[in-house]
């Protein structure tokens, strides 16, 4: 079978700048790392070194085939200080942009991927809604500088992971663990990412902008309908409304979810095979995810982020054609679906897991920085190059 995708429809690969840089040490997830408390297994170090290896990576991109290149500018290294912004660092990212246009590459700017500036991370940082004013503050800044270089924009990514995870769970800084600041937290996250969508629109540049987010596949037995509903409406659907009227949504979707009557996690379901990250291999959350977000959000889609953690190169080419393929149903179906970025480029720091996960197409020997291309790379390249993928009979 062959899966054939609209003229236009964008292929990339994704990275995020705390996971690939190195030495972010000026933000709060440096910090957390960092912490007597921390439940990181290592810290991020010299990451994969792409801050200066970036010119060699997005190169590789190129010439594998791919036509776009969604990566994210870090706060801390653009405005080290409250009001204090590096000329150094933005030029930095307006050279990465440049490369991104010289190697064929649209540029996708992410402005805000998980991490804060210390001076910014008050005690309740993203619960605080003085934050969502300085953020917009910074990517003015950033887009007057940046915006006409700029392809596509993300203003937040994954806000509903920063909230849950930083507020309710605490395993993210700030490491809090409160229903009541996880739902503030939710509501400064999304007056930001309403404060920086205005913000960006106004500056140089005409490029789309759009919001990301943490989505999947959702179970429940008979009888947890009404808590599963009103937790997916907390952890997606506002967010998604939030979005209606911007220029796109980006979908970022790797398994489920899986809730007992109470809302309470179930865990894996028995016979289901479980990935290095502890979730299921379930690719066909995908498409549940984007026929959600198309619905509620009522904008066109991307696939920003869809990927897997694994050492089995081959199971990872499972996992994207069966999660491309539920891309072919839902443009069967009318749904306007743009464009597909690979997490990720590069095997990277993966927050709170550290370096054992590995998503990249690109292997990363972090005792030389060797970059070694996977059979997976090569194969994805040529289905960006060839705008179609092949299915094997199963």
């Amino acid at each position: 079978m062959t899966i054939s995708f609209p003229d236009g429809f964008v292929w990339g690969t994704a990275t995020a700048a705390h996971q690939v840089e190195g030495g972010n040490w000026n933000n709060d997830w440096w910090a957390w790392e960092h912490a007597p408390n921390t439940v990181c297994p290592e810290p991020s170090g010299d990451a994969v070194d792409h801050y200066w290896r970036y010119p060699q990576d997005i190169a590789t991109l190129g010439a594998l085939g791919f036509g776009a290149y969604r990566f994210s500018i870090e706060w801390s290294r653009i405005e080290p200080e409250e009001g204090e912004f590096s000329r150094a660092a933005l030029d930095h990212y307006r050279r990465m942009l440049g490369t991104c246009l010289e190697n064929g590459l649209l540029p996708v700017v992410t402005f805000h991927h998980f991490t804060t500036p210390r001076w910014a991370t008050t005690g309740d940082t993203w619960a605080d809604p003085v934050t969502a004013e300085r953020f917009a503050r910074f990517c003015e800044r950033a887009v007057d500088a940046l915006g006409d270089l700029i392809g596509m924009a993300n203003t937040i990514n994954e806000p509903n992971v920063v909230a849950l995870i930083g507020y309710m769970i605490g395993v993210f800084p700030p490491a809090k663990q409160n229903a009541d600041l996880y739902v503030r937290a939710s509501d400064v996250l999304i007056d930001g990412h309403k404060r920086a969508y205005e913000v960006l629109k106004a500056g140089p540049g005409d490029f789309p902008v759009g919001l990301t987010l943490s989505m999947g596949d959702w179970y429940t037995p008979p009888g947890g309908e009404e808590a599963l509903a009103g937790i997916r409406r907390q952890h997606e659907d506002i967010y998604l409304e939030a979005a209606r009227g911007n220029d796109f949504f980006g979908v970022q979707a790797y398994s489920r979810t899986r809730l007992d009557e109470r809302g309470l996690p179930m865990g894996p379901e028995a016979g289901v095979e479980v990935l290095d990250m502890g979730y299921e291999y379930w690719p066909q959350a995908l498409e549940v995810a984007i026929r959600h977000a198309a619905d509620v959000a009522q904008v066109p889609v991307y696939v920003t982020e869809n990927g897997i953690g694994t050492t089995d190169d081959d199971q990872r080419i499972r996992f994207v054609t069966s999660a491309l393929e539920g891309v072919g149903r839902c443009l069967d179906d009318g749904i306007d679906v743009r464009g597909y970025f690979y997490w990720s480029a590069l095997d990277n720091f993966e927050w709170a897991y550290g370096y054992k996960p590995q998503f990249g197409l690109i292997a990363v020997d972090r005792d030389t920085q060797l970059r070694r291309l996977k059979p997976s790379a090569q194969w994805l390249g040529g289905v960006a190059r060839a705008n179609r993928l092949e299915v094997p009979k199963s």
